[in-house]
């Protein structure tokens, strides 16, 4: 495998053990590493895996050729005189029907076979009722680690703070800490008695106790806090930038992390290199003498960071983000376009494979049965839902304005891919009706930026994707222009913030929609527009189509 190099930037200075006259015999630790001598670690790590243990459509990623990348990358560190340890930033929960419906069973499992050493735990492994995670904890022959989840009623944590690894005679402490926004987008019928903590004032708690207890060589946190350009978080919680400038210089080697699901790849200090593409240079982030590494999602790519350990001094020497199996469209001769891979395709292991095939078989098969039932069509016809508001336009915006709660919410009617007849409801029906796997988002913003937003979004033109469907609220439409906009019955206050929904597609700019992904108050959530859906007409049902049926609430003149 390739790897990056980089000038040797000495990340901490570790106090040596056997500094003379600065304590007593008693009170020093040994070191197991020999003094004087170089040794290589490796840390492995991926992130905001979200059910997909197996391959796309189009044949990336998949646990199965992760695997395989995994197995040839210890296989080169060993050679090297090195060792690894693998860290997942969290999320292992919610994306996929063959994963959501088994309470991602292959993927805990999954992770055992690929030899993951420990995870954060992530915002999306309290969507389900606790004794779901208990459950999945079993299943993992790895711990599962957050340092700042407390229950209210005892004051205790719920999980395992930290894990003490040994490696060549280095102790490695890894830390958990899981973002406090888990408070706000969680299930509050599952989360009510749990205490989410500031997670920097935890980690310089637990970082101080293990500096006087286990006294380890490296510390490396794995986090799901998010990764925020120069410390601008908007409306998110405290990240790994805020983090790491949170502590005293040098009490943390490395965070890995997740949440923000993005490659964390610089091209100066406190900027992201925004032309990054798979296979390119990667230069993780530094903040206070800590390096940040993060792996996109899905487990697209394998991060791999190279460190040299001597005399308690650790250093970075490479580091690379692998793309698994990841493809680009290239235009042929005749002019059509075909899927290739940007690397070398890597193969699957068969054993991982053959172990994950009977659970996404199973999934298949459970996608036909019922999960709700309806008095009517919910119309979502081409030739209507992109020319007028209709009922299931407006119960999907429904859905994400419910499951953020927020004040309205827009709705593309190109992510409207079909209807649903009248009678009983599968889930194959709302995979059909929202195939494309889009995260519902929300931004909070004031009167004010809703009026120019509505005006972009509001006057998109039918028979285009772009026409908007709408829910919670109410405006008049004419000439390019939007008035009199209601939300919740109210009149629209310039002054006041407003929450609404949007479709990460649109949020990123599709369809023409202004870009929303670098507003401060903009939040992606994380959760699958499919199952949103599939969770909102389970409760609704029996789904009355005519509760969600237009009534003039947005007319255009």
């Amino acid at each position: 495998m390739k790897q990056r190099l980089f000038a040797k930037t000495a990340l901490t200075a570790a106090v040596l053990a056997t500094l003379s006259g600065c304590a007593n015999q008693a009170d020093v630790t040994e070191p197991s590493w020999e003094a004087d001598k170089t040794y290589k670690l490796t840390i492995l790590h991926t992130n905001d895996h979200h059910g997909r243990f197996w391959q796309n459509k189009y044949g990336e990623y998949g646990m199965a050729a992760r695997k395989t990348l995994l197995d040839q990358l210890r296989t080169e560190i060993e050679a090297q005189g090195g060792t690894a340890l693998l860290l997942s930033g969290g999320d292992i929960n919610t994306g996929v029907p063959e994963s959501d419906l088994q309470d991602a069973e292959p993927d805990f499992k999954g992770m055992n076979m690929l030899g993951y050493d420990a995870m954060a735990l992530g915002n999306h492994e309290f969507d389900n009722p606790l004794e779901v995670l208990r459950k999945q904890e079993a299943w993992a022959e790895f711990p599962m680690l957050s340092a700042n989840i407390y229950d209210k009623t005892t004051g205790e944590r719920l999980f395992q703070p930290y894990q003490i690894f040994e490696r060549q005679g280095i102790k490695i402490a890894v830390i958990g800490l899981t973002t406090e926004d888990t408070a706000k987008i969680g299930n509050p019928e599952y989360i009510g008695n749990i205490d989410f903590r500031d997670p920097k004032a935890e980690a310089q708690k637990l970082i101080d106790e293990l500096q006087a207890t286990e006294k380890p060589d490296v510390i490396i946190a794995a986090t799901h806090m998010g990764h925020y350009e120069n410390g601008n978080r908007g409306v998110n919680a405290p990240g790994d930038v805020a983090l790491a400038r949170s502590l005293e210089a040098g009490d943390l080697d490395m965070i890995v992390g997740g949440h923000s699901q993005e490659p964390v790849c610089m091209e100066g200090p406190n900027m992201y290199n925004k032309q990054f593409n798979p296979g390119d240079e990667c230069k993780p982030d530094q903040q206070n003498g800590t390096w940040i590494v993060q792996a996109h999602e899905w487990g697209k790519y394998v991060g791999r960071a190279d460190f040299e350990f001597r005399n308690g001094e650790l250093q970075m020497v490479s580091y690379d983000l692998i793309p698994v199996n990841l493809k680009k469209k290239v235009k042929l001769a005749d002019g059509s376009k075909k899927r290739v891979f940007i690397e070398d395709e890597i193969a699957e292991n068969p054993e991982v494979k053959a172990f994950l095939k009977p659970y996404q078989d199973r999934g298949q098969s459970k996608l036909n049965i019922k999960i709700a039932e309806s008095n009517g069509k919910l119309e979502g016809d081409r030739n209507v839902v992109r020319f007028q508001q209709t009922n299931l336009g407006r119960l999907i915006a429904a859905s994400h304005m419910q499951r953020a709660k927020a004040d309205f919410a827009v709705m593309n009617s190109g992510g409207v891919r079909d209807s649903i007849a009248a009678g009983d409801i599968t889930y194959k029906d709302v995979l059909t009706v929202q195939p494309f796997g889009n995260i519902v988002t929300y931004t909070d913003m004031s009167g004010a930026e809703v009026m120019d937003y509505l005006n972009v979004v509001a006057t998109k033109p039918t028979d285009s994707g772009a026409y908007a469907q709408f829910y919670g609220i109410s405006m008049t439409v004419a000439n390019g222009q939007v008035s009199d906009v209601k939300i919740g019955g109210q009149a629209l206050d310039m002054s006041k913030t407003y929450r609404f929904t949007i479709p990460s597609f649109n949020a990123a700019g599709g369809d023409g929609y202004p870009k929303l992904t670098a507003h401060p108050g903009y939040v992606n959530t994380g959760f699958v527009d499919a199952e949103v859906l599939k969770d909102f007409l389970q409760a609704s049902s029996p789904v009355d189509v005519n509760s969600f049926a237009p009534k003039g609430e947005i007319t255009y003149k």
